[in-house]
C-alpha cells in the first residue's frame, strides 16, 4: 500500500516512462500496478465534490460522472460524495434544484476533494469552503479546482508559489487578481504535487481521467473513457485549442483560406512570407490578422498543430518517427522528439505506450 500510495504521488510522466525500458518491462509495471491499486485501497478512492448554489450542472456532473461507483470490477472501485459548500437550497444554474446529502465535514472523510467550478471570478468563496479545502491540503488530500474552481484554491492561498491553470476566458483576470499564482496559460491541466488544476469545460474531463490514470494506471483509464465514450488521454501539456480554431471573421476571407489549406499541407514547410504572400497581404497585414483570429504568432500555431497531427499519428498508427516527422513537418525524429519535450514533457514513444496503455492480460 505504501508502495502505491509513493507511486502516486510521481509526476504522471516519470510513471508511463521516458524511453529507458523496454516494452516488456513497461507492461510488466504497468500490469503489476493495476492489480495493486484494484485489489487495494487507493489514494483515490474517497473523493468528495463541492457543490455550491448556481453551479453549472455541466461542471458538477463530470467528477461525478468520472468518480461515480459503479458495480464493475474491471472499473476503480470510488467512493463518491457530493458536498454542499453553504447551507440552504441550493439550486443549478440551469434553474433546477439540488440537494446534497452531506456538508463540508465531510472533506474531512475525503482523501481528493475537488472544486468543480465557481459561480464568479470577482466572488471571494464562502470562508467555510476555504478553511476547509485548507484543511484537506494540511491533512495530505489531493485538492483539485476543476475550470474556475482555481478561484477557490487560490482563494484558499493553495497556489501560491505554485503552478497552475484555469479557463482562457479568465486567464488574463486571474493573473491579476493572483500574482503568486505560476499561471499556465493555454494548458489542459496542471499537476503540482498534490494540487492539480484544470482549464475549462472538456479539459476538467481530461484532468479527472489523468487522475484516475495516475492512480490506477493506463488501462483503467482507457476502460473508463471507453465507458464514457471520450479519448483516453490526452496529456496536460497540451493546449486548450489542439486544432487553433479560426474566429468566425475569418473563416470566409482570404486568410481562413489560407490557414486551411496550411493545415492540409503541413508536410511542407512553411514561412510567414510564404503564407502573406499567399494571403494576398503584406507581411505586417499578415501578422496582425493572423493574431486577431488566432491568439498567437504563426511560429507557435504550426508547430501545436503539427504537434497535435503527430499525436493522433501515434495514438492510431504503427508508423515509425522519421515517417510521423516527415509527414507532420518536423523534417526528422529527433526534431519530433525535441518538441514532444519542449511541449509534454515526455519522448514520442512513451507517448504512444502511455496512450495505449497495456491491458493486464497483456
Amino acid at each position: 500500500m505504501a508502495e502505491l500510495r509513493e507511486w502516486g504521488r510521481q509526476p504522471l510522466f516519470a510513471r508511463v516512462g521516458a524511453g529507458d525500458t523496454g516494452p516488456n518491462d513497461n507492461r510488466r509495471q504497468d500490469r503489476a500496478m493495476y492489480n495493486r491499486a484494484m485489489n487495494a485501497e487507493s489514494p483515490l478512492s474517497r473523493v468528495a465534490v463541492v457543490a455550491f448554489d448556481r453551479i453549472s450542472a455541466f461542471h458538477l456532473s463530470v467528477p461525478c460522472l468520472v468518480f461515480e461507483r459503479r458495480e464493475d470490477p474491471a472499473l476503480p472501485p470510488f467512493e463518491l460524495r457530493v458536498c454542499a459548500a453553504e447551507p440552504g437550497p441550493l439550486r443549478a444554474r440551469a434553474g433546477f434544484g439540488l440537494s446534497a446529502d452531506h456538508g463540508l465535514k465531510s472533506l474531512a472523510w475525503a482523501d481528493t476533494v475537488i472544486v468543480p467550478s465557481w459561480r464568479d471570478g470577482n466572488e471571494r468563496p464562502p470562508e467555510p469552503l476555504l478553511r476547509a479545502l485548507v484543511r484537506a491540503h494540511e491533512r495530505g488530500a489531493r485538492v483539485v479546482g476543476l475550470c474556475l474552481g482555481a478561484y477557490a484554491l487560490a482563494e484558499a492561498g493553495l497556489l501560491d508559489g505554485r503552478r497552475a491553470t484555469t479557463h482562457w476566458m479568465w486567464s488574463e483576470h486571474f493573473a491579476a487578481r493572483y500574482p503568486r499564482v505560476q499561471l499556465q496559460r493555454d494548458v489542459l491541466y496542471v499537476d503540482d504535487g498534490r494540487i492539480t488544476t484544470s482549464a475549462g469545460t472538456a479539459a476538467a474531463l481530461d484532468c479527472c481521467l489523468h487522475l484516475v490514470r495516475g492512480a490506477y494506471g493506463a488501462d483503467a483509464a482507457n476502460r473508463l473513457a471507453r465507458r464514457l465514450v471520450v479519448a483516453p488521454h490526452r496529456q496536460g501539456g497540451q493546449a486548450q485549442y489542439i486544432e487553433q480554431p479560426l474566429a468566425a471573421t475569418a473563416r470566409d476571407d482570404r486568410l481562413g483560406e489560407v490557414l486551411a489549406w496550411a493545415l492540409a499541407h503541413l508536410d511542407l514547410p512553411h514561412s510567414l512570407d510564404a503564407l502573406a504572400q499567399r494571403a494576398l497581404m503584406s507581411r505586417r497585414t499578415f501578422t496582425r490578422r493572423f493574431r486577431d483570429a488566432t491568439g498567437t504568432t504563426v511560429g507557435e500555431w504550426l508547430a501545436g498543430q503539427r504537434l497535435a497531427r503527430a499525436q493522433r499519428l501515434l495514438e492510431t498508427s504503427d508508423r515509425g518517427l522519421d515517417a510521423i516527422a516527415a509527414d507532420t513537418g518536423f523534417g526528422s525524429a529527433a526534431s519530433l522528439r525535441q518538441h514532444f519535450a519542449a511541449r509534454l514533457g515526455i519522448s514520442p514513444s512513451a507517448y504512444r505506450r502511455g496512450f495505449r496503455g497495456v491491458p493486464p492480460g497483456a
